[in-house]
């Protein structure tokens, strides 16, 4: 049946996600893992589809509003969605997801790193733009090779873990595109990447009969009026605070996931 605890816990999540395109993997997972001591893999199955489900509701805004950048969102694509898939086959093969004893240690590390990568983020793009994020039109084809490999690693990511697309897929579009990446356009972007990605990650735990839809349905009735709250919120602010304040969260929960 419905429960109130997720549902809150649904909207907060929620909100910043259509605010700034992270945490329907990197915060929710940990919360479900800390707050209520959900089993790893059911806490990833189930996230896997609160965050593509939320996700659609947020792009749907945020495209209304033209931020969608479709060109680098496809070079995501190219390398993210094949990725995922092929664990998707090996889960369907056989893979024991359920065995893998440092499924908790992946996600403390991905929420650990993400949480970094937030923080340093714009530091990494001032940097990128002299060196290698900076690359010249002429070498654009290396451009959407790398935009692929940036994909690829994110597909294993979240396919493995459910965290990724947004927290560390927004660094890496910081980092590829840093000017063509205005705060507005990054949100928009990582958040539409993100939904099919996670869609085809979770079919394996889907088929796997992993997803608790009790649970998800709690968690989406809390988030879905709170994304499109965010998303509208999105285009009158930066986001960095709120960027800041969620980097802190997600390296304290990383901290304690892997202590």
């Amino acid at each position: 049946m419905i429960d109130g605890a997720y549902a809150v816990a649904g909207a907060l999540t929620g909100f910043v996600v259509g605010l700034t395109g992270v945490g329907g993997g990197a915060l929710m997972t940990p919360v479900l893992l800390l707050v209520f001591g959900v089993p790893p893999t059911t806490a990833v199955a189930t996230d896997l589809w609160f965050a593509a489900i939320t996700k659609l509701v947020g792009a749907r805004v945020h495209q209304t509003n033209g931020n969608v950048d479709w060109q680098v969102a496809g070079r995501l694509w190219s390398g993210s969605l094949p990725a995922a898939l092929l664990v998707v086959v090996l889960v369907s093969l056989g893979l024991r997801v359920g065995k893998i004893e440092w499924l908790s240690v992946a996600i403390g590390v991905l929420v650990l790193v993400a949480g970094v990568g937030l923080l340093v983020g714009p530091k990494l793009a001032a940097l990128a733009s002299d060196g290698f994020g900076g690359l010249r039109q002429s070498r654009e084809s290396m451009r959407r090779s790398v935009g692929a490999a940036a994909g690829a690693v994110l597909g294993v990511c979240v396919a493995l873990t459910s965290v990724g697309a947004g927290a560390l897929g927004s660094v890496m579009l910081m980092y590829l595109y840093p000017s063509r990446m205005t705060p507005h356009r990054l949100v928009a972007t990582d958040i539409v990447h993100a939904i099919p990605l996670a869609m085809i990650a979770g079919i394996g735990y889907l088929l796997a009969g992993l997803v608790d839809w009790w649970m998800l349905a709690s968690l989406l009735l809390g988030s879905i009026p709170a994304v499109v709250a965010g998303s509208l919120l999105a285009g009158r602010f930066s986001g960095r605070f709120i960027q800041i304040s969620l980097a802190l969260v997600l390296i304290a929960a990383g901290v304690k996931v892997l202590s």
